[in-house]
């Protein structure tokens, strides 16, 4: 299966068991490849379960973490990233349960004030929250989808008690990781998106469910519940995967095409500005031209493309983090080519399929840094390529 997008409805809310429990619904075989992973932790008297419950009459999976062991969980992001990197998981696994916590624990630190590595996890710190966390890393490197969406996330309200004592919901970690999304208040209080939910979410910047798209096939959907039982809605988090026709390997997309330039920046501060840029939700790239500009001077034109729907919130950002008075803006229409990513012999490898059905590959260069020379770079490149076009 190459999924194309997964549409996301948080009907009860999101949070990292509901998200783990929705995809294992929708993509069973997931739910085994994660209990080799969970088996990687070395934890003995840590399992987890999947079974079928109700919500307000509806059927939906639900996962739980029993935990048994004395061993006390990381409870800081290095000692996190030290934990994880001990164990014998897939490097793409681990990267993303990495950048999960690593969100998770700049939120913290922004909430608290404090530096990122001095943070402490606490509602987070149990094996509970780290089994989610893994869950959802394995299901989204193994899908590797295209596209993520979702719709307005439910606010809740109300106030929780922590280790910081009584603060109010939603927590403001979980503000912090979704100051961008979109909110609706449906009259139900409480805790409605965790903390784990929202770093999951944070770094998926999923598009917003409105958002039109090309032609793609329902292959799968799946449901995932909460414990807690809502007044007048099911407690339920709901996916629905579609895939590309095998037939359409050139399909349309809309972009939006931003450009300006700045002539009265540092090469460290354009660096930086792009760096930050890049990462803003619904970048899709970043380009710079060197150019002459006015008076005589040395300018550089800085070129975004961008999903539309992101080009407000890009825009501010633009004026935020550059000199640039002004920024010029047209939406396009790209052809793209159908990608899928697979990894050949621990390489990550990015493979397209032309029109013409030729397959062709590329290999990530940056896990080639550690070979000694050019040649042997190449030499390399070409052997993991080949094999990934023949497998």
């Amino acid at each position: 299966m190459i999924p194309v997008r997964i549409d996301c409805h948080a009907l009860g809310g999101v949070a990292g068991d509901m998200f783990a429990a929705a995809l294992f619904d929708a993509c069973p075989w997931l739910y085994d490849d994660f209990l080799k992973d969970l088996a990687q932790l070395n934890i003995e008297g840590l399992d987890a379960i999947l079974s079928k419950q109700t919500s307000k009459g509806l059927y939906a999976q639900h996962f739980s973490v029993n935990q048994s062991t004395d061993e006390k969980p990381p409870r800081t992001l290095p000692a996190v990233i030290d934990f994880l990197n001990g164990k014998s998981l897939d490097s793409g696994i681990t990267d993303v349960a990495i950048d999960i916590y690593r969100l998770l624990a700049k939120a913290e630190a922004a909430v608290h004030g404090k530096p990122v590595e001095t943070v402490h996890f606490h509602e987070v710190s149990d094996w509970d929250s780290m089994v989610d966390i893994l869950a959802a890393a394995g299901i989204i490197a193994r899908l590797d989808c295209r596209q993520w969406r979702i719709g307005p996330l439910p606010l809740g309200g109300g106030t929780i008690t922590t280790a910081h004592g009584d603060i109010p919901l939603p927590a403001p970690a979980t503000v912090q990781l979704l100051e961008s999304f979109e909110w609706s208040d449906d009259g139900q209080p409480g805790e409605r998106v965790t903390p784990t939910g929202a770093a999951i979410l944070a770094y998926l910047k999923p598009d917003k469910l409105q958002q039109k798209t090309g032609a793609a096939r329902l292959a799968q959907t799946g449901v995932g519940c909460g414990t807690r039982q809502l007044a007048d809605r099911a407690n339920i988090f709901r996916v629905c995967i579609f895939e590309q026709p095998e037939t359409n390997m050139v399909c349309s997309d809309p972009v939006t095409h931003l450009a300006f330039e700045v002539d009265d920046m540092t090469a460290e501060e354009i660096a930086q500005s792009i760096d930050i840029l890049r990462d803003e939700s619904g970048v899709l790239d970043i380009s710079t031209v060197v150019m002459q500009g006015k008076k005589g001077r040395q300018a550089t034109g800085l070129r975004l493309l961008l999903a539309p729907d992101a080009m407000d919130a890009v825009i501010e950002q633009c004026f935020r983090q550059t000199t640039t008075l002004g920024v010029r803006h047209m939406n396009l229409q790209r052809k793209i080519l159908h990608r899928d990513h697979k990894e050949i012999d621990g390489y990550p490898v990015k493979t397209a399929c032309r029109p013409q059905g030729t397959l062709t590959a590329k290999v990530e260069r940056d896990c080639l840094n550690e070979i000694e020379t050019l040649q042997a770079r190449r030499a390399l490149a070409l052997t993991i390529e080949k094999s990934a076009v023949d497998d």
